[in-house]
């Protein structure tokens, strides 16, 4: 089928609309179509998935596809048949009449990619319906997804995958692709073994998520307005993780009642209604999941924008799973770690629950890993991606700490004082008493080893505690310091550490002094025309894809919509150009979604009253996502002038978020209350209405109902 295509891009086009692969796609791709046994680990958002469907497609025969989820591989499917490609799963959830309907497209070869759980796979009746496609129809590769699975050493252990090394010896010439997207050495060894891969060739990507903004922030008193506040200022749609079911439940409550749709997830629900609750986050009915780590693998809407962590995570590992939720279609998106000393003592009496002393041991350095995250003053990408044994070095400019870069100093002298000291202490012990050694500390501790007759007892008492943490911290972020990962987290020197102590190289760290830049940013009158427009377009792709019952994303992923909104394409030719669309998709959708680009195009060639200085000043505070109280305060003005500017911006049709602004069940009233009392006269409004709207309020909605041209 190759033939039919003059590339692999052109293939990729006419299957899925894109125009160019991701970074180590392409690679993979040409290794499947060769008939090669694959490793292939890709971080969640690389695209894994492609790296086998594009194959299937491209080769004579089935493709099988091991998912361990059934809401998996109904989404994927759901994906594939909205782009026009033969595609169908088997599993518990169907009855006998559609799996026999199934069954039966597959045998008449209109099926390329079938998706099945492990334990059925292996089961004998359906090992003589596997021989019968293999004989008739022929099988062209099998992909196990999530290979993870596989290995007692990965995350996910599940027994049914061990089982899978069958398939090699039933089917010895039929290639395995084994797709992750975490997995230590370990762990790729075990994999390569449990399924008897033959000579694979292993894909390892980066780990590093380039679209995603790290970034932590203490958290406040009032910490549920903190978090209400930062939802407030994202869009789209985001996770929130709690550490407890208690907390996602109460979350979720206040969410809803301060005007964001949310909802639980957490094991202690019935599966029903957690199932339900996951199918309403993935159609956007609702806009935020409050969710414990329950709500984990097997999450595949792409277009979540934000991963807020309310509660500290007990890992560095989840945490990067968690996190990496966010942005899987590769637009932008933000991970908020809101941290708190309270929650660490939370997490800590956990552990203590722990029967094992060697899991605790275990579970505290996991945890000291978070915690050694949360307080680095190092780009938080260098963090995470060293966890992974992967080097990043630089300003990545998408952190806090990137963003909003503390001082660098040189702390060349205070790291050779420091490393000198673990060369002291023979490499045994970790950060905490190798400074109580430095600061000169009295603790029984260093005086039952003799520490404090070493020459470096006391020569750090100019620095406090704080300062010599951020300094160990730094140097093992840099990798110029070791240190051991069985629990004890005991420091140890590698080549870089020698260097430094026989002054080879010196040692720039970030200070953590309060040191943030200000600055506004301007506003772009393009940039927000395309904003509205990327509004109109969520709203036909919600329309849609609630009369075809699947996730939005599935008729068209964001950075598509965005593409329009942006190019705002005039004909069906321009349209098909659009990244994602493909002449499935183009055929299908391309007309409604012309029809709203281009009335909106003729909308903004309508002569229009242009805002002036001031209502600018207001709306570009307000797009930076500040409340109106803080736009009144920032501007020195009262609540009631920054009203009356942003109910002026409405009736002009400038880019105001009113649902941000008001309840839509308020604007509801007020507007019912002006289509009766006419638009000209507050007063006849708020005596209408009454008591419980505010001048505030009706101003707004005024606004709002006179752009609509009901004046």
């Amino acid at each position: 089928m190759m033939s039919s295509f003059n590339s692999l891009e052109a293939a990729l086009k006419h299957f899925f609309g894109y125009d160019r692969f991701r970074v180590g796609q392409k690679e993979i791709i040409e290794d499947a179509i060769a008939g090669k046994d694959l490793l292939i680990i890709m971080p969640t958002g690389g695209g894994k998935s492609l790296c086998f469907q594009l194959p299937a497609l491209l080769k004579s025969g089935l493709t099988i596809v091991v998912s361990p989820l059934i809401a998996l591989m109904q989404d994927q499917v759901d994906a594939l048949q909205d782009n026009g490609i033969g595609a169908t799963f088997l599993n518990s959830t169907l009855s006998y009449e559609e799996e026999r309907s199934r069954q039966q497209a597959i045998l008449t070869g209109k099926i390329k990619l079938l998706y099945v759980a492990p334990e059925r796979l292996l089961n004998s009746r359906f090992s003589g319906f596997l021989c019968h496609i293999s004989e008739n129809i022929g099988v062209n590769a099998i992909a196990i997804d999530e290979a993870h699975c596989v290995s007692e050493w990965g995350h996910d252990f599940r027994p049914e995958y061990r089982k899978l090394k069958q398939l090699r010896q039933q089917y010895s010439q039929i290639p395995i692709l084994a797709l992750t997207a975490t997995a230590t050495k370990r762990v790729q060894q075990d994999i390569i073994q449990q399924l008897e891969l033959r000579q694979p060739t292993t894909h390892l990507a980066s780990f590093n998520r380039p679209n995603l903004h790290y970034e932590v922030q203490p958290k406040e008193k009032n910490s549920y307005y903190q978090l209400l506040k930062a939802i407030r200022q994202e869009s789209g749609s985001g996770i929130v993780y709690c550490l407890s079911r208690r907390r996602v439940d109460e979350i979720a409550f206040k969410l809803n009642n301060d005007g964001i749709e949310a909802l639980p997830y957490h094991a202690g629900m019935e599966p029903e209604a957690r199932s339900q609750n996951q199918t309403r986050f993935l159609r956007d009915d609702i806009r935020v999941i409050v969710a414990t780590i329950a709500f984990g693998m097997g999450i595949n809407k792409p277009d979540v924008r934000f991963v807020f962590h309310y509660d500290i995570p007990k890992s560095l590992e989840s945490f990067y799973q968690e996190s990496g939720r966010a942005g899987r279609d590769g637009e932008n998106a933000k991970s908020i770690l809101f941290f708190s000393f309270g929650d660490i003592k939370k997490v800590d009496y956990l552990i203590e629950q722990k029967p094992d002393v060697s899991e605790q041991r275990i579970a505290r350095q996991q945890l000291n890993q978070v915690i050694d995250y949360a307080e680095g003053t190092d780009c938080r990408r260098t963090i995470i991606l060293r966890y992974f044994g992967e080097r990043f070095s630089g300003n990545c400019g998408k952190c806090d700490n990137c963003l909003n870069p503390k001082p660098i100093e040189d702390w060349t002298i205070e790291a050779q004082k420091f490393l000198s000291c673990v060369a002291r202490c023979r490499e045994r012990f970790g950060m905490t008493h190798v400074i109580d050694v430095l600061r000169g500390s009295r603790k029984k501790k260093v005086e039952q080893y003799g520490h404090h007759l070493l020459s470096t007892y006391g020569i750090g008492k100019d620095r406090s505690i704080a300062e010599w943490k951020m300094l160990g911290r730094s140097l093992l972020h840099q990798g110029l310091l070791g240190e051991t990962n069985d629990g004890y987290r005991i420091l140890r020197l590698n080549k870089r550490s020698w260097e430094i102590l026989k002054k080879q190289r010196s040692v720039e760290i970030a200070v953590d002094i309060k040191h943030k830049s200000t600055g506004d940013k301007a506003y772009n009158p393009r940039q927000a025309e395309a904003e509205v427009l990327y509004d109109k377009l969520k709203i036909l792709r919600k329309q849609v894809a609630d009369l075809q019952s699947v996730p939005p994303y599935v008729i068209f992923a964001d950075s598509s919509l965005k593409l329009m909104a942006q190019l705002q394409p005039q004909n069906t030719k321009q349209f098909s150009n659009i990244s994602g669309v493909n002449s499935y998709k183009l055929q299908q959708y391309g007309e409604k979604f012309l029809s709203v680009i281009q009335d909106f195009v003729r909308s903004q060639e309508l002569p229009k009253k242009l805002p002036g200085k001031s209502n600018m000043q207001t709306l570009q505070l307000h797009q930076q996502g500040l409340s109106i109280a803080e736009i009144a305060e920032a501007r020195g003005l009262t609540v009631s002038t920054i009203c009356t500017h942003l109910g002026e911006l409405l009736e002009m049709n400038q880019p105001v978020a009113l649902n941000k602004l008001i309840d839509p069940s308020i604007q509801k009233v007020i507007s019912e209350a002006i289509e009766k009392h006419g638009d000209k006269s507050l007063k006849t409004l708020k005596e209408a209405l009454g008591e419980s709207y505010s001048y505030n309020e009706i101003k707004l909605v005024v606004g709002w109902w006179r752009s609509q041209g009901n004046i």
